[in-house]
């Protein structure tokens, strides 16, 4: 069976890299013959980062479904130029600070006070560039709350995942999520660790889920857990899955 877990909240706590017994956790699954996919709203430039080098290699979707990877190759979803130019417009217009992610790029204003400010590009493999220079555009978030805004962006061809609490609009492309980024790699069927909304596509099309804490998507997952039996949940699912497959 494939395990695809999503990063932030689910297996590993405030930016911070996986913790030895979280990575034993998922050793043990491996060991049981199962494959351990990522999907996470990072892109694969700061996915990458918080995982041990032994797992870099393994299948991953970043950008809530914008990006895909398999070993050395990868692939990126990107907004049509006109949807690029309308979030452009929004943007400098109404003075909103933000995050704009191309394939491998970015252009941030958000400043050193926003909680994704840590886990952004941490090893410098990128470059922090002005917008313009950014070519093609996979995945945007906006610093606001604001609701003539909110609206504006729902109107064009995009998904967004509205996070209240961060007061962020998290953008990616039409049709753009980690289910579709998980079809994309080839994978149907699949056991899902998640905790917010933008795994709740995640949940739906998996064979079994789980939501680590009392969160919304909760209602979609097959079991809620907590962060500190996540790791024995995960021993404990790979080895009920590992009993299907032999019988």
């Amino acid at each position: 069976m494939i395990f695809v877990f999503d990063l932030d909240g689910t297996i590993c706590f405030k930016g911070k890299p996986l913790t030895p017994d979280i990575c034993a956790a998922l050793d043990e699954c491996v060991e049981a013959g199962h494959e351990v996919v990522f999907a996470s709203a990072r892109p694969i430039r700061d996915l990458l980062p918080i995982l041990p080098d032994r797992y870099h290699n393994y299948r991953m979707v970043g950008g809530n479904g914008a990006f895909t990877r398999h070993g050395e190759k990868s692939s990126c979803t990107t907004f049509d130029p006109e949807t690029v130019e309308r979030l452009k417009e929004l943007t400098l217009q109404h003075e909103v600070k933000y995050l704009f992610d191309s394939d491998w790029e970015y252009s941030y204003t958000g400043g050193e006070e926003q909680p994704i400010y840590e886990g952004l590009d941490p090893l410098k493999l990128a470059k922090n560039k002005p917008l313009h220079e950014l070519e093609k555009i996979s995945k945007a978030v906006l610093f606001t709350d604001d609701e003539f805004i909110r609206k504006a962006v729902s109107a064009l061809p995009v998904t967004i995942f509205h996070h209240h609490a961060e007061r962020l609009i998290d953008i990616s492309p039409a049709a753009i999520n980690k289910a579709a980024g998980l079809e994309r790699l080839g994978i149907k069927e699949y056991i899902a660790f998640g905790n917010d909304q933008n795994d709740r596509e995640l949940f739906t099309y998996a064979s079994y889920s789980v939501c680590v804490g009392e969160h919304p998507v909760s209602q979609f997952a097959d079991e809620v857990t907590t962060q500190e039996k996540v790791g024995s949940t995960i021993k404990k699912l790979a080895l009920r899955f590992q009993e299907k497959v032999v019988m």
